[in-house]
């Protein structure tokens, strides 16, 4: 069973998320939808098309992702998500999406995990090297 992934985040993160994720998974676009919250946008409003969109999805679960805890998305779909055949999941990263298309087939509490563990894992600090002639400069 794959499960159902939506995006939503304030405009226009959730669909810059899903072009990526499109990128890597061109054959998920039906699994993967994206819903950008306009500043202007009613909370009803802008939670009636989340709805609709977990319709669009026609799967018996959905993992939601988004963006800032606390924020008009986030609180959007907290309203949505029930906590048994959907899950919310915040802080939303391109590594975190990657990383649940990658793994939509499994249990949603295992996704949920490789969610979590994605964003979490590619958060580091990259060690450079200078450019040579700065190295040289600085020597």
């Amino acid at each position: 069973m794959t499960i159902g992934i939506l995006l939503i985040a304030h405009a226009p993160l959730a669909s810059a998320l899903r072009a990526c994720v499109m990128h890597v998974f061109p054959d998920a676009d039906q699994g993967v939808l994206a819903l950008d919250v306009e500043p202007t946008a009613a909370p009803e409003v802008t939670l009636d098309a989340a709805r609709e969109l977990v319709q669009q999805l026609g799967t018996k679960q959905v993992l939601v992702l988004t963006d800032i805890v606390g924020a008009t998305p986030c609180n959007i779909a907290q309203k949505l998500v029930d906590g048994l055949s959907s899950k919310l999941v915040a802080g939303v990263n391109l590594p975190m999406a990657i990383k649940a298309v990658t793994y939509r087939n499994e249990s949603l509490d295992a996704l949920v995990m490789r969610a979590l563990t994605g964003a979490t894992q590619c958060i580091v600090q990259v060690a450079v090297s200078p450019p040579p002639q700065l190295a040289k400069e600085n020597q």
